[in-house]
């Protein structure tokens, strides 16, 4: 056991200096984001006058029906652009999804693709994008950096603040044979311009501007302890962290807040500036166990785990969580209480620290499955199988 663990380790420290060599310590290529109440217009403007006289919609049919869809396309120059729809995004986006919408993408001879809607109907629309003008079939695009480096324009109107997927050259896909969660990556992947307009996350759900929220918070949280440093990281995840405690609870308590709402969404939009340069961490690889497995929503699962990751981290990750607890003003800089704070705000946004779905016999499976994605990303360290399994029974409601 202690000999596969040092295997482990070797391999992982082996990956970091690679990466380290082949993409160096500067930020991802940016792209242009605007934000605040009205920013859709100026994203809709900024397609028509590149010359897009067909464009891909990718959404889901929710949104479609609320009118949200509808909303954030009021100011696009119909004259110049023919609109087409692809609703049929659903949670976790599949393969089989994504490819009836690049379908459509290719029937109308689209030129560029605009996701409205949250992580799925961004997820969706980043493979679309790259679909499009790859015959090859994506699910050989898994891995890190595996995706074509040719595709086609995505823009992206997020009505969640707290994917970040609006801000990242990543996107994550469902198999439809084994319902597990891959990851493609690449610089096609990464969004030519954004809009951050939080008038179309007005009527968001309490349940979802919670998960969200803690989603984007994972994310900053993640991006900032983890042992990458590179480009502007520090920064963009410190931004994100000290967002979500100042406005995730304004915006619960006072929903219809427009300055609260974009200071959520830009929190989420940090978080995901932050982990497009240096990836997440151990929470991911547990929740996207969870998620595969029982369908939690992954902000939900993000927000149990979180607590236990950190706190199983115990030294390594100690002096980067007193920086956060002091950021955030906590009248003790600890790590403690720092994960006593996300505790805190996890109850207090009504969501839970356990769940009812997750079955102890599954719990091997989930820990090991949880370990190689793990091996993948640059936590504080890596956990062990045992310790994995120890968070995992601890977020088991059937103790």
């Amino acid at each position: 056991m202690a000999a596969a663990y040092r295997l482990r380790q070797l391999k992982w420290r082996f990956k970091l200096r690679l990466a380290q060599w082949l993409l160096g310590d500067k930020a991802t290529a940016p792209h242009f984001a605007w934000a605040g109440s009205g920013s859709s217009t100026q994203l809709c403007a900024r397609i028509a006058e590149s010359g897009h006289e067909n464009i891909l919609v990718v959404t889901d049919k929710p949104l479609r029906e609320l009118g949200i869809m509808d909303r954030a396309l009021a100011s696009i120059n119909l004259q110049t652009t023919n609109v087409h729809v692809f609703d049929g995004v659903e949670p976790d986006p599949t393969f089989s999804q994504a490819a009836e919408g690049t379908a459509l993408f290719k029937a109308h001879n689209c030129s560029a693709v605009l996701a409205v809607g949250g992580g799925s109907s961004m997820d969706a629309a980043k493979i679309i994008a790259l679909a499009a003008v790859n015959d090859d079939d994506p699910r050989g695009w898994v891995g890190l950096n595996k995706a074509p480096e040719k595709g086609v324009p995505i823009y992206a109107i997020p009505t969640t603040a707290g994917t970040g997927s609006e801000a990242t050259m990543g996107a994550v896909i469902t198999d439809d044979t084994d319902h597990s969660k891959q990851i493609i990556s690449g610089l096609a992947l990464l969004p030519r311009a954004v809009a951050l307009d939080p008038e179309l996350m007005l009527s968001l759900p309490p349940g979802i501007t919670a998960a969200t929220g803690l989603d984007a918070l994972t994310h900053g949280i993640e991006a900032y302890i983890g042992i990458w440093e590179r480009g502007s990281r520090s920064e963009t995840a410190l931004m994100a962290v000290k967002g979500v405690f100042r406005w995730l609870p304004q915006v619960m308590a006072e929903p219809h807040n427009l300055r609260a709402r974009e200071g959520m969404a830009l929190a989420a939009y940090y978080g995901g500036v932050a982990i497009n340069q240096v990836n997440v961490g151990n929470v991911h690889a547990i929740a996207h166990q969870l998620g595969a497995r029982y369908g939690i929503p992954h902000g939900v699962a993000n927000a149990m785990v979180l607590t236990e990751v950190l706190a199983i981290y115990g030294s390594a990750a100690a002096p980067k969580l007193e920086a956060l607890a002091s950021a955030i003003g906590l009248p003790e800089a600890t790590a403690d209480s720092f994960i006593e704070a996300i505790g805190a705000l996890r109850a207090s946004v009504g969501l839970p620290s356990e769940h009812e779905a997750i079955l102890r016999h599954d719990i091997p499976a989930m820990a090991e499955a949880a370990i190689v994605e793990s091996d993948d990303y640059f936590s504080p360290r890596l956990l062990t199988v045992d310790e994995m399994s120890t968070i995992l029974t601890s977020i088991c409601a059937a103790h």
